[in-house]
């Protein structure tokens, strides 16, 4: 395998749902998407610089970067010529792609079909253990950014800069804020709901933000082993792996020297994830060169995962006053929202983005997380029609690649 220095290159990952284009209601037929397209029911298609796979659920498709990528600039016209493609095949079976990190009128009672195909096996052990069948398994969407490291020293840096980050991705993400056609109480829902899937394991999520370990020796014996030690009574025929166990919002993958960033709830189209990824990107590149290391490595998870509840609640309006989570930046006030912190961030890396990025961010900023835009385009109705009239409208913007703003 190939190891990559610090943001060398990039791996992108985006989750869509399978809906009827008449009344979005979810459809579990990715394979049957995967059929037309390669002519047999697998698991992965290579498609060019992208690639598809299923997931856990069976209405569920991710879309990734096919191997490492040295360009996050050509991805959303990528990723977007591969949406165009799956519609079009889609379109025979009345289907389409939808976007957003959850459904809203999914009743994952009733309507979760499990993937019945290859790797099913540990989906079926997952669903023995937890019970997949709730929001927090069937009902989420999301973005994952993978970011290289070379060794311990850039893990320890890379490590520390992103922990830090993830309480504040959610003011910047969230667009989930309604399960079953009512409005849930959080912008970020899919969050809210993933902190407790695996309830019955504890260990494999933590508090969603990792443990202060910043080595690979000590991320095995602090993360890994107490992973794997309470596993082992459910996993009798051990087939399950820790590093697909971990279910931290950043997760240390050494078998491929990267970690990856799971909390960011997926948008309405690649342009708009792309911006973001970028985004992050450049304000973990600003943070690793600028900031105090030894001080990022000193906040605690449990400091950082109150002000990450926070931002999954009220996403770019949470009011931000852990004194110490903003001196580490460097900020001087005793309380800003999330929205002001990612524009003061905007003013330190905007020199590093291209044009396109730059205005897809700012119309973000300005009018809020896409949860925001959602809940203002349904106004006081929460009709299934109008639910329905609105997502369509996402979907649209899917297929057109192009922001939604009510």
């Amino acid at each position: 395998m190939k190891k990559y220095h610090l943001f060398d290159v990039f791996g992108i990952e985006l989750e869509y749902m399978l809906v009827n284009k008449k009344d979005l209601k979810i459809a579990p037929q990715v394979d049957e998407l995967l059929l037309l397209k390669q002519g047999e029911i697998t698991s992965d298609v290579e498609n060019g610089e992208i690639a598809w796979s299923n997931e856990l659920v069976a209405h569920v498709v991710e879309l990734k970067t096919n191997g490492p990528a040295k360009d996050l600039k050509k991805l959303s016209d990528q990723f977007h010529q591969n949406i165009v493609e799956i519609n079009e095949l889609l379109a025979a079976k009345e289907l389409q792609l939808l976007p957003t990190a959850s459904h809203p009128m999914m009743n994952p009672l009733t309507d979760t079909q499990l993937w019945k195909h290859s790797y099913s096996e540990v989906y079926a052990l997952y669903n023995r253990i937890f019970n997949c069948k709730g929001h927090g398994w069937a009902n989420v969407q999301s973005m994952h950014i993978n970011l290289p490291f070379y060794e311990d020293l850039e893990f320890e840096k890379l490590h520390a800069a992103i922990r830090v980050l993830l309480p504040l991705l959610p003011a910047l993400a969230a667009s989930s804020p309604i399960f079953e056609a009512k409005l849930t109480g959080f912008k970020d829902s899919r969050m809210q709901v993933y902190k407790t899937n695996q309830k019955e394991i504890p260990i494999l999520a933590g508090k969603v933000i990792p443990e202060r370990v910043f080595s690979k020796a000590a991320y095995y014996k602090e993360i890994f082993e107490p992973i794997n030690q309470a596993i082992t009574p459910y996993d009798t025929e051990k087939i399950l792996e820790h590093h697909f166990l971990n279910s931290r919002g950043a997760i240390a993958r050494f078998d491929r020297n990267a970690i990856e960033i799971r909390v960011l709830d997926l948008q309405e189209c690649p342009k708009a994830d792309l911006a973001i990824a970028m985004f992050v990107v450049e304000v973990l590149k600003w943070m690793i060169d600028h900031l105090d290391l030894e001080k990022l490595k000193l906040l605690h998870e449990d400091d950082l995962f109150s002000i990450f509840n926070e931002t999954i609640r009220s996403a770019e309006e949470a009011n931000i006053e852990h004194i110490e989570f903003l001196s580490v930046f460097g900020f001087t006030e005793k309380n800003y929202t999330a929205q002001e912190i990612w524009k003061l961030f905007f003013e330190k890396v905007a020199d590093k983005l291209n044009d396109v990025t730059q205005q897809t961010l700012q119309v973000i900023l300005k009018n809020g997380s896409l949860s925001t835009r959602i809940l203002k385009a349904l106004g006081e109705n929460l009709s299934e029609e109008n639910i329905v009239r609105v997502y369509q409208k996402l979907a649209d913007c899917l297929q057109e690649n192009k922001l939604f703003v009510s």
